[in-house]
């Protein structure tokens, strides 16, 4: 006879969080393996219309959506401010040319 595998059958959130309303033990369902997801905190912003042609060709040159691309360009926006940042309050003796040209207005 073949033995078979039991696969564990996936569990909805909502039953485990009742489980612990209950004061069940949950523990078993956490396994420790993933990675946390910090919330999401929806924003609007206003973008004129020839920024939001750019932004669309962006995507489609990347084949990714509109909202990936802005995502992408404030991440790296945000890493450029602190690389600046870090040389800035260093006196410019770390990077003094990276740090003229991200302070920069461009």
């Amino acid at each position: 006879m073949k033995k078979t595998r039991k696969t564990r059958q996936q569990v909805s959130a909502e039953s485990i969080a009742r489980l612990a309303d209950r004061g069940k033990d949950v523990s078993r369902f956490f396994t420790n393996r993933g990675r946390m997801m910090q919330p999401i905190q929806r924003v609007n912003v206003d973008f004129t219309s020839g920024m939001l042609g750019e932004l669309d060709q962006a995507a489609a040159d990347l084949n990714i959506s509109r909202q990936a691309v802005i995502k992408s360009m404030v991440r790296q926006g945000l890493d450029q401010h602190y690389i600046a940042a870090t040389a800035r309050s260093k006196g410019n003796r770390v990077w003094p040319r990276l740090a003229a040209a991200l302070s920069r207005p461009t």
